[in-house]
């Protein structure tokens, strides 16, 4: 009899033996494994104990199987064979069309902004570059009262949002727009719309590109790479996001490993550096007012 505890140590042997990276909600093949296992048997996490104790069908074991030799052989991330991820808590539908959820604003929007905005606050914000959906529907989750507006640029992540919005029942609160950044906005209806605007955009810098691992591939390229240097979709935030939030509006923004280069090029900008206690690094918080302080660096 196979259990799931003892395909999960045999699973994980297979991806240590193999040239995997792990980077898509995991970092290491144990974890990797119960990922696939779990989400392949639509098994509870937080029913562990319960779970490694069931046994598995020969027939579920044939496809498991298939998944795995796809996972080592075509370094597919898990999340696209299982089609599943999780974002602060929360299931998602995900493939090829968007980026594996895999944010440290997860950790953030569960705590509910602090200490920076609370639920009387925020009514109204921004998710640009919405991909799957996951952090607008977080939002909504978190700010019951919010109402969103979740742009994306691709038609296709857009088709993956909508799922999710239909499966989180949030299409009556979550707007979801094609957009090419805010060029779909027009000032004169969302001009200081906002109490957030919130994004985890493209941020990944050629280098890294050119270097990134195989299972990254499987990714679209265009909610990954920005540019030379990693910061062309920063600097259009960082541009355009005054006109359209309110008075002690927040703009939150991932960057990742470009960091440093967006520091470098911006050296008077006050950022915030958001500490995790869950992992994870590279966003910033500014207020409205400092983007106002700073409109003529930020339009050069």
């Amino acid at each position: 009899m196979v259990t799931v505890e003892s395909l999960i140590r045999e699973t994980a042997n297979k991806f240590n033996e193999s040239s995997l990276t792990f980077g898509h909600g995991t970092d290491n093949a144990i974890d990797e494994a119960a990922y696939l296992i779990f989400g392949y048997l639509d098994l509870n996490h937080d029913e562990a104990e319960e779970a490694y104790q069931k046994s598995i069908s020969n027939e579920d074991l044939l496809e498991i199987d298939k998944l795995i030799d796809c996972r080592i052989n075509q370094n597919c991330p898990v999340a696209y064979l299982i089609k599943k991820a999780w974002f602060a808590g929360l299931e998602f539908f995900v493939d090829e069309r968007v980026l594996v959820p895999r944010s440290p604003l997860a950790e953030l929007i569960t705590n509910k902004l602090r200490p920076w905005a609370d639920d009387r606050l925020v009514t109204r914000a921004l998710d640009m570059g919405t991909g799957s959906g996951c952090i607008a529907i977080a939002l909504g989750k978190f700010f019951p009262d919010i109402e969103i507006d979740a742009i994306d640029y691709s038609s296709e992540a857009l088709q993956v949002a909508n799922i999710n919005l239909e499966h989180h029942k949030m299409t009556d609160r979550i707007n979801l727009i094609e957009s090419d950044f805010f060029s779909n906005l027009p000032e004169y209806q969302y001009s200081n719309c906002y109490d957030l605007i919130i994004s985890n955009p493209p941020y990944v810098d050629q280098e890294d590109i050119s270097n990134m691992a195989p299972e990254f591939h499987h990714e679209p390229i265009l909610g990954l790479a920005s540019g030379k240097d990693g910061l062309e979709s920063v600097k259009i935030l960082l541009r355009e996001s005054c006109k359209y939030l309110r008075d002690n509006g927040l703009l939150i923004v991932e960057v990742g490993n470009s960091r440093q280069a967006l520091e470098e090029f911006y050296p008077t900008l006050p950022f915030i550096w958001i500490d995790f206690m869950l992992g994870g690094e590279g966003v910033f918080l500014l207020m409205k007012s400092d983007l106002e302080a700073h409109m003529e660096i930020l339009n050069k």
